[in-house]
């Protein structure tokens, strides 16, 4: 196995253990493909759940740019939902667990058709 498919199974591991969700495999490992190399660097490869900026870059770059949906409130609401789900005193909450969460919250699968 490479690295990345280590990694996957990390992130099923938190989905399970640390979310109560059972992972769909497949999915999981689109929008970990689709994370591309940040998921290798240990600094872009967690959502820094405490930082306003960090939970922005999440809003324009992935719930806007990537799977398409319009700017509201219901984003945020979204996002404070995924990162309470993972467990706020989870310190490293993974960028590919978060955008499978909330791909999955917003019913946006085909995007990684």
């Amino acid at each position: 196995m490479g690295k990345r498919d280590d990694l996957i199974v990390r992130y099923a591991d938190d989905l399970k253990n640390k979310c109560g969700l059972t992972p769909d495999m497949d999915l999981l490992t689109k929008v970990t493909i689709g994370c591309g190399p940040s998921i290798y660097n240990a600094d872009s490869a967690t959502v820094a759940a405490t930082q306003p900026a960090e939970i922005a870059t999440v809003k324009n770059n992935f719930l806007i740019k990537k799977l398409g949906l319009k700017d509201s409130p219901e984003l945020d609401s979204a996002i404070n939902a995924v990162l309470t789900t993972y467990g706020q005193s989870e310190r490293n909450k993974y960028r590919a667990v978060v955008y499978y969460m909330l791909t999955k919250h917003f019913g946006k699968e085909a995007v990684y058709g």
